[in-house]
């Protein structure tokens, strides 16, 4: 029988021939048989997973990530090692190094001199933090944060490192870190979507390594989870703005019409993606007025726009970004990530440190003081790090003002601060020179499980069915370090 000349009054009908049968079996007949065995939909999963979350009381509602990309060298900024000075151009010690493995870029190197700071140090607040003189305005909040100084990574190469602090795999394709916490948790502002990425350059190299859009994608989660990123330029938001011509009374009934035909192709063939889709397309009207409200800050105090510095007024840089940050937390949404490149300071490392500390070191102490003032700060967690450390070692040419460092994963340090965080201390220990932890190490999965379970979730339960198997951030792996819950 020709199905296709056959008259039939339901459309769907019309679907049931052998091509469209195995061409849709994947979506339609093995869905609905993975449905069966489940006993959930994949449309309903994050319904099911918001109705047991959190899985206890939290200690924050939100997080803004300062992701530090290309890796800030922790002995010139948080990790001091006076005792580096006497074995400048020194060989470091095999007993030291261990046989680590390097890069390719210091690979050939015949010796590997020791390169202390030129940089001075002091120690600030009730709690004694050892910074740099390169971070003057993180000093004024040293009581507020915890060091973290015995980070350690995997990875040694910048793509697989950041892919790794921002998914929890150094493979690509895997769901971001903010879009586990959308799917978890969802959001406070059905105005504004559950997770926002944002991006800046500085003053650092513009070669430096590039931020890709998978950093803040959902990978296999649905696409409503997947970060949105805002831009610098006129739109903050692609195709956010009606075309000339259409007014908002014209748009919502395109919308609606819009929605009907996803709606009747969604009763069809199952698609989750188009329940996104529909989803999507009502949060892009609704961000029409609320985006433009957001990135004015005409309502804020002088006093607040003079905290973050000069740079505030400028859309896109690292200051404006932190404001935005702070803007985006009272309104409720549930992850905010600034992604600032340049850190990768291979050569020349004092000059380079120097101006990129400018950039970030005053908006960042800023973000966290505006926190405090505005009353957010004990319900917001603040992360400040990037994907590794530098070496002790020197790359490159070597004087007591000059000096390069390469990728580090064995040791580096990190800051957090409120969203019960414990503040005032300084976790873990690192050896005189900077490169092997000594005691209470952290892995990222250990801090991945930290930050979630600071959001009342238990990230050995936070799961995703894929492929076959649950799937978490923390995949196998990661223990939640109690000794920086406050």
């Amino acid at each position: 029988m020709n199905l296709q000349t056959q008259s039939m009054p339901d459309e769907r009908v019309l679907h049931l021939t052998r091509r469209h049968f195995f061409g849709r079996g994947a979506t339609g007949i093995g869905l609905a048989a993975l449905t069966s065995l489940c006993s959930q939909n994949v449309t309903a999963a994050h319904e099911r997973v918001a109705a047991v979350l959190p899985h206890f009381a939290p200690k924050a509602k939100r997080v803004i990530y300062l992701f530090q990309s290309g890796g800030p060298s922790q002995m010139d900024l948080f990790d001091h090692k006076p005792q580096m000075d006497q074995y400048f151009d020194s060989e470091l010690p095999d007993e030291v190094r261990m046989g680590q493995r390097i890069t390719t870029m210091t690979s050939r190197q015949t010796r590997f001199p020791v390169a202390p700071s030129a940089f001075r140090f002091r120690r600030h607040g009730d709690s004694g933090a050892s910074i740099s003189e390169l971070l003057p305005y993180t000093a004024t909040v040293a009581d507020e944060l915890c060091f973290v100084k015995s980070m350690v990574t995997e990875a040694i190469n910048h793509d697989p490192a950041i892919t790794f602090f921002q998914t929890g795999t150094q493979l690509s394709g895997r769901p971001s870190i903010g879009s586990w916490f959308s799917y978890g948790l969802g959001s406070e502002n059905a105005n504004l979507p559950h997770f926002i990425a944002m991006t800046s350059q500085g003053t650092g190299l513009r070669s430096a390594q590039p931020l890709y859009d998978r950093l803040w994608g959902s990978g296999f989660l649905p696409t409503t989870h997947q970060g949105v990123k805002l831009r610098s330029s006129k739109d903050p938001v692609l195709y956010l703005n009606n075309p000339a011509g259409i007014s908002p009374h014209v748009k919502r009934a395109l919308l609606d019409d819009v929605a009907a035909l996803n709606r009747k192709r969604l009763d069809v063939v199952g698609d989750p993606e188009i329940a996104t889709r529909i989803a999507q397309y009502e949060m892009a009207f609704r961000m029409q007025t609320s985006i433009p409200e957001l990135i004015n800050f005409s309502d804020e105090p002088q006093h607040v726009i003079e905290m973050y510095g000069p740079e505030v007024h400028t859309r896109g840089s690292y200051a404006s970004n932190c404001l935005l940050a702070r803007r985006l937390s009272e309104r409720g949404v549930r992850f905010v990530q600034l992604f600032h490149k340049g850190w990768d300071q291979h050569g020349n490392l004092p000059k380079a440190i120097r101006s990129q500390c400018k950039d970030t070191d005053q908006p960042s102490a800023a973000l966290v003081k505006d926190l405090r003032q505005q009353g957010l700060l004990d319900e917001t967690l603040v992360v400040w790090g990037g994907e590794f450390g530098r070496t002790t070692y020197c790359q490159g040419e070597l004087s007591r003002k000059k000096y390069g460092r390469d990728h580090h994963p064995r040791c580096f340090t990190i800051w957090m601060a409120g969203g019960g965080i414990k503040p005032g201390i300084s976790h873990g220990e690192t050896d005189d020179f900077s490169y092997n932890v000594t005691s209470d190490p952290v892995q990222v999965h250990d801090l991945h499980a930290t930050m979630l379970h600071l959001m009342g979730i238990d990230h050995r339960r936070l799961t995703y069915r894929f492929q076959g198997r649950n799937h978490r951030l923390t995949d196998v792996h990661g223990n939640v370090v109690q000794s920086l819950l406050g």
